[in-house]
């Protein structure tokens, strides 16, 4: 799948102004930003408002709500993919099934796997789907609800593409990124899920992530 501008931009970001130094052994954070100015003891101070993603409301594979606050408190991989898909959703979950197995115990991990395909994707579909994976911790959440929010959500929020696309096999155009998001819901990664080498990467810096955030 062909990469999209703003996934293209991420990397460029990761490469120069959002690089944090080696020696802070912290991950960079992406996305735009905003300054933000406030008037202490008579003076301004600037500060940064990072991108953060917004609340949010789907239905898991055990019609559980998963919002906001399912992550409250956690950093998560977020990935976008339909259970029909004929290209790299296969070699994607394979490659999530690895993240799963590592932090499956950990209690500040979760994941979600937005169905861009809804309509085909019930609540029954993604059970039966988790179900074959082997998947049986109520740490990964293969969600599902209305199209245009998760395509919306994709793009406008985790900078990745998901659109419909009747030219494409399975009928939609999608990126096989993992993102990864930290205990404020900013971005902090940006993985090509369909590589193992990029996953191990992922697995490093989930372990750097979760370091940083128990300070």
């Amino acid at each position: 799948m062909k990469r999209s501008f703003l996934a293209l931009c991420l990397g460029m970001a990761l490469a120069t102004a959002c690089t944090a130094p080696p020696e802070s052994k912290q991950l960079p954070i992406l996305g735009p930003r905003e300054p933000k100015v406030t008037v202490v003891d008579g003076k301004p101070q600037v500060d940064t408002v990072y991108h953060a993603i917004p609340d949010f409301a789907f239905v898991d594979q055990d019609s559980q709500k998963v919002t906001q606050e399912t992550v409250a408190g956690k950093i998560y991989v977020a990935d976008f993919f339909f259970t029909s898909c004929p290209s790299i959703c296969p070699k994607m979950k394979s490659q999530m099934l690895r993240v799963y197995e590592k932090y499956k115990d950990n209690p500040r991990v979760t994941l979600l796997s937005h169905s861009i395909d809804p309509t085909h994707d019930t609540v029954a579909v993604l059970r039966d789907y988790a179900q074959r994976l082997g998947v049986k911790s109520a740490s990964w959440h293969f969600l599902t609800g209305d199209r245009d929010t998760i395509l919306d959500m994709a793009q406008k929020h985790y900078f990745t593409t998901a659109m419909v696309d009747k030219a494409m096999p399975g009928g939609f155009e999608h990126s096989g990124a993992f993102l990864l998001v930290d205990e404020q819901r900013r971005l902090r990664g940006h993985y090509d899920g369909t590589k193992a080498e990029d996953v191990d990467k992922l697995l490093q810096d989930m372990d750097v992530l979760l370091a940083e955030t128990k300070k």
